[in-house]
C-alpha cells in the first residue's frame, strides 16, 4: 500500500468527522407546543330577570256608544268650540251635542209647541178656579178636574221636550268619534241629507285605555292572573313599550280553539295606538331583580347538565349550574356562580374541563 492512499484516506476520514461535530454543535433544541382555544370572557353580572308570556293580540276600545236617529229628518252635525264641524278623531265630552235630526218630520214628531199652548190655556183655567175653590165657591170635584187637566197637559209638555231632545245626538260619554255619519257604501254625509229612523249618526269611545285582547293556550292558561303587569308593543314605534295590566280572563275556554281570552288594559295618552291595530303583548308572570345573571350562549350542556366555563388564569374549569328565570339573551344562576367571577361567553363549543384558552378581550 501507497503513503500517498494512506494519507487520503485520513484526510476523508477527519473530514466527516469535523463535519459530524460542527452538525451536533448547531442543531437547535425540541420546543413542545401547547395550543390554546381562543375564547370571549366577561365577568358574571347581576340584573333583572323576568318569566314572561309573549302573545299577540288586537286592540278594542273598553266600551262605545252609538248614537242613533230616534226620527226620521235632515241631519245636520254639530260644530266644536272654534266653530269647525265634527269629524272623526275629534275629541267631545260627556254632554255635547254630536249631530241633530232637522225639519218638519222632527217638529211634527215633536209636537211641543201645541203641547205648551194647551198647558198654557190649563194652567190658567187652573189658577183661576184654584182662587175660586180657596175662598169656597168651587166645588172640590170640579176643582180636582182641573188640577188632573193641569197634570195631564204637563206630561204632554215633557213628552214633547223629550222627543224634541232626541232629535239632538247627545254623547253620555267622553271619548274619540270613532265613525261619524256614513252611509251604506262608508261615504260621509253632508248636512243637510235626509236620514231614516235608527240612522247611526256616529259612534264614540274612549281611547285613553285600550283594551289589548289575547288568546292564550298550553301552560300560559294556568300561569296568568288577573292584576299581572304587561308590556304592549307595535312595529309602528318598535322603540316604545305601553305600560299596562292584565284586566280580566274569560271564565271558560273557546270551545273552538280551546284558548283562554285575556284582556288586557293598556294606557293610551299619548294617543299613538288605535283600535284595531295588531300588536305583541308580554305579560310578566314572575320578576326576580338584581339576581345573577349569564347571556344565555354562555350555557353549555355536557353530559345533560348545564355547565359553564370559569376562567382560572390560562385554563377553565367546568362548572355545574342550576338556572333559574331568563330569556332568549339572559338567564338567572341560582347556584354555581358568584358575581364578578369570568366566565367564557365565546367559544365554548369545543371547550372541556381544564382546556388551555386564550382570552380575547372581556
Amino acid at each position: 500500500m501507497s503513503y500517498r492512499f494512506v494519507g487520503r484516506s485520513l484526510s476523508w476520514v477527519l473530514v466527516f468527522t469535523l463535519a459530524a461535530s460542527v452538525g451536533c454543535v448547531n442543531r437547535a433544541p425540541e420546543e413542545t407546543i401547547e395550543f390554546r382555544v381562543p375564547v370571549t370572557a366577561r365577568a358574571v353580572e347581576t340584573g333583572d330577570v323576568e318569566d314572561r308570556i309573549v302573545a299577540t293580540g288586537s286592540l278594542r276600545t273598553p266600551e262605545a256608544v252609538a248614537l242613533n236617529a230616534d226620527s226620521g229628518g235632515a241631519l245636520k252635525i254639530a260644530r266644536n268650540a272654534r266653530g269647525r264641524r265634527f269629524a272623526e278623531g275629534d275629541r267631545v265630552k260627556a254632554g255635547d251635542i254630536v249631530g241633530e235630526i232637522t225639519g218638519e218630520e222632527v217638529r211634527l214628531a215633536a209636537g211641543l209647541e201645541a203641547a205648551e199652548q194647551r198647558y198654557a190655556t190649563v194652567k190658567a183655567d187652573y189658577d183661576s178656579k184654584k182662587a175660586l175653590y180657596d175662598e169656597g165657591l168651587l166645588a172640590e170635584q170640579e176643582f180636582r178636574q182641573v188640577e188632573s187637566s193641569l197634570a195631564d197637559a204637563k206630561i204632554e209638555v215633557e213628552r214633547g221636550v223629550l222627543k224634541e231632545t232626541r232629535s239632538r245626538l247627545i254623547t253620555p260619554i267622553d271619548g274619540v268619534i270613532l265613525r261619524l255619519a256614513r252611509d251604506e257604501s262608508e261615504q260621509p254625509l253632508a248636512d243637510g241629507q235626509l236620514v231614516m229612523q235608527g240612522f247611526q249618526v256616529a259612534q264614540i269611545a274612549p281611547t285613553d285605555t285600550l283594551i289589548a285582547e289575547v288568546d292564550l293556550v298550553g301552560s300560559d292558561v294556568a300561569r296568568i292572573k288577573v292584576g299581572q303587569i304587561a308590556r304592549v308593543r307595535h312595529h309602528a314605534w318598535d322603540d316604545s313599550r305601553f305600560e299596562g295590566r292584565v284586566l280580566r280572563l274569560a271564565p271558560s275556554l273557546d270551545p273552538s280553539t280551546r284558548t283562554l281570552r285575556a284582556e288586557v288594559a293598556v294606557r293610551n295618552g299619548a294617543a299613538k295606538l288605535r283600535p284595531g291595530m295588531f300588536v305583541e303583548v308580554t305579560i310578566v308572570v314572575e320578576s326576580r331583580p338584581e339576581v345573577p345573571v349569564v347571556p344565555r350562549r354562555a350555557v353549555a350542556e355536557r353530559n345533560s347538565r348545564k355547565v359553564v366555563f370559569v376562567v382560572e388564569g390560562q385554563k377553565v374549569r367546568q362548572r355545574e349550574v342550576v338556572l333559574g328565570l331568563g330569556d332568549d339573551e339572559i338567564v338567572e344562576i341560582i347556584e354555581g356562580l358568584e358575581p364578578e367571577e369570568r366566565i367564557v361567553v365565546q367559544g365554548i363549543e369545543t371547550l372541556n374541563d381544564n382546556m388551555s384558552v386564550r382570552v380575547n378581550g372581556g
